[in-house]
């Protein structure tokens, strides 16, 4: 491809009014629509808007004043984008020091709205579109340097989650694993990142006959396993790194247990959880986090050919524990319990979160509204769920009680990789993965499988990949002790 694939194109600019510049164009104006103004009421709905062209003002309803929140003003801020593009209107002015906007967090939420509304996967389009990105001034007089830090903070995680979007994007003829593990290259290049790519032969070679076998079926584009590291910012050598682990599966098939046709549509976003733990990384990096974090990718395209591997089989993974495969369509787990195993193997971690499109089951648990946590930390357990409610990327614990292992009990091997009857689908997804975390390993699973991607589009986000899982990990890093 011709284009730089390690930036995003911006669809709207920000840019900061001096200190003594006046704005000579529209104001926008955000105001609940349960209290009347001197300007009057832009609508009972969230992100409603109001042109008063006389006035020179643009008012954007937040809705009831009892209910704003910071995701509210996520959701006006990509209101506003729309609206702008729609009209065609080139700049507008915020003033950032407007009460609505306290506490900052509720300013750095608007930010991300205005800039995450603004995506669009416009990779492999010819445009005829010659409108200018609309220029959104933001004015400060009293706070300019604090401002100007969180206009900063939130393009640079926004950035990342559009990057990961794009990724997401990408079909299987543009990013396989070994083109991806190419990229990932590139991008821990740009960010003074170390890297380390494991082909498929150094996989055979140290017994990861999970990934491996998911990987065979695709001749052309075998496994890879990527490892990007950030040091941290913390003089303490000592210091051990939070572990993040995505699953990259960059199309998937079902393989011999092939997906109807209804299914196999947007595959492509399998590799989500990857996409998700590459643009944390580069975040944190950008943020100067001070906790050291080390990104783990298992990264395999699962498909059908005369070298793939079939139900009935029994495979030996990276722990040495037997797997029969019942579906060659519950492949994640396999990639994610070789890449789980590399990681305690390798590096002493503070804690190891996993990120995947595991299960369809946990869409039917949750809808599109929450993601599947499973941990066998409650203090891990409890410090995802409160950075979920803060960020709006919301959690629900599910059980991991021993009882469900028998699902998923084998006479052959030592477990089964997908359980014979239809209950607690996304449960057996973690309690698989569940044996191969040691008990001393402070683990946590994330099933996004629900809300890694969109079949509409959503407030702050165009159909398709959404970027889940970016603003909820960098919260939580950001908030470790």
């Amino acid at each position: 491809m011709k284009y730089n694939y390690l930036e995003i194109p911006k669809k709207v600019h920000l840019k900061l009014l001096g200190i003594d510049q006046k704005p000579s164009c529209v104001q926008a104006i955000f105001q609940p629509a349960s209290e009347p103004s001197e300007f009057g009421k832009a609508g009972k709905s969230v992100g409603d808007i109001l042109f008063l062209e006389k006035q020179n003002l643009l008012l954007v309803s937040l809705g009831p004043a009892k209910k704003i929140s910071a995701d509210v003003l996520r959701q006006a801020g990509g209101s506003l984008i729309r609206w702008l593009t729609t009209n065609r209107m080139s700049e507008i002015v915020i003033d950032a020091e407007d009460p609505i906007f306290q506490p900052s967090t509720k300013f750095s939420a608007l930010l991300e709205g205005i800039f995450l509304a603004s995506y669009r996967f416009e990779r492999h389009k010819k445009s005829t579109d010659t409108t200018p990105n609309p220029v959104v001034w933001i004015q400060a007089k009293a706070h300019h340097t604090e401002v100007q830090t969180t206009v900063r903070r939130a393009e640079t995680i926004t950035d990342a989650i559009n990057l990961a979007r794009d990724w997401a994007h990408e079909p299987a003829n543009v990013i396989n694993p070994v083109t991806l593990a190419e990229r990932s290259i590139q991008l821990a290049e740009k960010y003074n990142l170390e890297w380390k790519i494991l082909d498929e032969k150094e996989l055979e070679a140290i017994g990861a006959g999970a990934i491996v076998s998911v990987g065979k079926g695709s001749h052309q584009s075998p496994a890879r396993l990527i490892i990007l590291k950030y040091a941290g910012k913390k003089t303490d050598q000592e210091e051990k790194p939070v572990v993040l682990v995505g699953k990259g599966l960059t199309f998937d098939t079902g393989g011999y247990s092939l997906k109807d046709t209804a299914n196999i549509q947007g595959m492509k976003y399998d590799k989500c959880g990857a996409m998700a733990v590459i643009a944390t990384i580069i975040a944190a990096a950008q943020l100067e986090i001070p906790i050291p974090i080390i990104a783990v990718i298992g990264a395999a395209e699962n498909m059908i050919s005369s070298y793939a591997y079939r139900p009935d089989d029994i495979l030996t993974t990276l722990a040495g524990k037997t797997v029969e495969i019942v579906s060659t369509d519950a492949e994640g787990r396999l990639v994610l319990a070789d890449t789980l195993t590399y990681v305690q193997q390798n590096f002493p971690a503070r804690a190891v979160i996993d990120l995947a499109t595991l299960t369809g089951g946990v869409v039917v648990a949750l809808g599109r509204v929450r993601a599947g946590l499973l941990s066998n930390s409650d203090r891990l357990a409890n410090e995802l769920l409160e950075s979920g409610e803060r960020t709006h990327e919301r959690l629900w614990r599910l059980p991991l009680d021993e009882e469900y292992f028998q699902l998923i009990k084998s006479e052959d091997g030592d477990m089964k990789n997908s359980s014979t009857v239809r209950e607690a689908h996304p449960i057996v997804g973690g309690i698989f993965l569940s044996q191969f975390i040691d008990e001393t390993t402070a683990w946590a699973h994330l099933d996004i499988a629900g809300v890694a991607d969109s079949p509409k589009e959503l407030p702050y986000s165009p159909k398709g990949a959404t970027g889940f899982g970016v603003r909820l990990l960098i919260d939580y890093l950001e908030n470790l002790e």
